[in-house]
């Protein structure tokens, strides 16, 4: 047996493991790393080192430590009253609103983690607050990022044109733009519908006095979709454990403003909740700091983020103390122990082994979809940048034949790369993962893997048969 293929087999006992006996998958990663590596693969220490994402570690490190202050002191319910008054109590609107701001900020030129880490964290409280799916809230605010993340100004969009002119191949930079803003934009929709966005609409708009009460005033209402609590029972808390477990404290649940038969108004949330302490205007002035330095600046954003949680945490230590303590450090351990693994694949040549016994396959069509394939299953636990600057190269054998059309391939190994960046594996999914608060996060981690299985099982077939299939270029 290969040793190619042994590793991309104690990668599928990785999952069985972590799926069927509850170790946590960063854990096994690492200890398959080391065994695949050390045996198998014949790399030092340094090899197996090479693959672990440190960046990755300091931004979801950063941006949830950042965050927890931002829960600590109000900062986040105040964003969420804020949030309601914009648009006018109408919850429903929320997801879309985030959709827009991830696409904008990626389209102008932010990198796609950058844009998720930004919005996630203000995304996923708003969620909690009232009741809306954390699937929904985060795979809105990733297909956002991916939706812009193709313009000709952009990083991605950018990298791909690249490689496009490099490999001297046919390109439309706008083909490739609305191709993947159409197709992120078609998955947001069917998302929002599956995962009870029509019933938000129904529940009508939140009285906008009700924005402000977050984790200070109750906790959160239900997911969209989720059994209602018996009458006169207290609701269970999002980030309740599961069937068996210890039980938490619980708190009980405020009437739903946007439901009221009763001609009493709703409460005026209090000034703990609506006015800007100095400890919130110096967390929004760092969270805005954090958008320019990233955006603007170019400045790393694990690095600023934890930069500024660390001054926050100096000038008020009492709103700070426990915000390390609500770093996601499962998640850290999940992410950076499956990525290490990843990157011993890279090292001993397993990506590249099975992206040329693709490619070279005689049928094109065959061999497009099969690539495609790859894309977004590689791209789901590893860097979409990579492996677009991959796959494209490795398709330009059958695309000089001309038998299939180079923009239409392009266009559909680039969203295949993408659209796939809410699995809990990848940059996007992780920083979705560690952002969501009062979530059972193992339950939320399966739910975002599950769908992120859909999403590869489906897309790339739905993209070569749109845009490959009727020859574009």
């Amino acid at each position: 047996m290969s040793p190619e293929l042994i590793s991309i087999l104690v990668l599928v006992v990785v999952f069985v493991i972590a799926t069927t006996r509850s170790v946590n998958m960063g854990a096994l990663a690492f200890a398959a790393a080391f065994g695949v590596g050390g045996l198998v693969a014949d790399l030092d220490a340094d090899g197996i080192f090479a693959g672990f994402p440190g960046d990755l570690f300091v931004v979801l490190v950063g941006v949830t430590y950042l965050f927890a202050i931002a829960r600590a002191n109000g900062t986040t319910d105040w964003l969420v009253h804020a949030a309601v008054r914009l648009v006018r109590g109408r919850v429903a609107l929320i997801p879309w609103v985030m959709f827009a701001l991830t696409g904008a900020l990626t389209a102008i030129g932010a990198v796609s983690p950058a844009a998720v880490a930004i919005v996630a964290p203000i995304a996923l409280s708003f969620a909690a607050r009232y009741g809306i799916s954390p699937l929904l809230m985060g795979a809105m605010v990733v297909h956002g990022a991916q939706a812009g993340g193709f313009s000709p100004i952009s990083i991605y969009g950018s990298i791909v044109n690249g490689i496009v002119e490099r490999e001297n191949l046919p390109g439309n930079e706008v083909v490739l733009f609305l191709s993947s803003l159409a197709a992120n934009l078609v998955i947001a929709g069917v998302v929002f519908v599956v995962c009870g966005g029509l019933k938000l609409w129904a529940q009508g708009a939140v009285d906008e006095r009700d924005g402000g009460a977050g984790d200070s005033g109750g906790s959160p209402a239900p997911a969209a979709g989720s059994p209602a609590p018996a009458a006169g029972s207290p609701a269970p808390a999002a980030g309740s454990r599961a069937a068996g477990s210890a039980p938490v404290p619980q708190k009980a649940a405020p009437r739903d403003a946007g439901l009221r038969t009763d001609p009493t108004p709703a409460p005026t949330p209090s000034t703990e909740t609506t006015n800007l302490t100095p400890s919130r205007t110096a967390t929004l002035t760092s969270l805005l700091a954090l958008v320019v330095a990233v955006l603007v600046f170019d400045l790393d954003a694990g690095l600023t983020a934890i930069t500024l949680a660390v001054v926050l945490s100096t000038l008020w230590p009492e709103d700070s103390r426990k915000a390390t303590g609500q770093i996601a450090w499962p998640t850290v351990l999940l992410i950076c122990g499956v990525l290490t693994y990843i990157g011993v694949l890279d090292e001993m040549g397993t990506i590249t082994w099975a992206g040329e016994g693709v490619g070279n396959i005689g049928v094109p069509l065959l061999a497009a979809v099969l690539l495609c394939y790859i894309g977004a299953l590689v791209s789901a636990f590893a860097s979409s940048v990579g492996i677009m600057g991959a796959l494209i190269p490795l398709a330009v054998p059958f695309l000089e034949r001309g038998e299939i059309g180079a923009i239409g391939m392009v266009a559909a190994l680039a969203v295949s790369a993408t659209v796939v960046d809410v699995s809990p594996f990848s940059t996007n999914g992780a920083l979705v993962l560690a952002a969501a608060p009062d979530v059972d996060r193992e339950r939320f981690f399966r739910q975002l893997m599950v769908y992120g299985g859909i999403v590869v099982a489906v897309v790339p077939a739905a993209a070569w048969l749109v845009m490959v299939v009727p020859g574009w270029g």
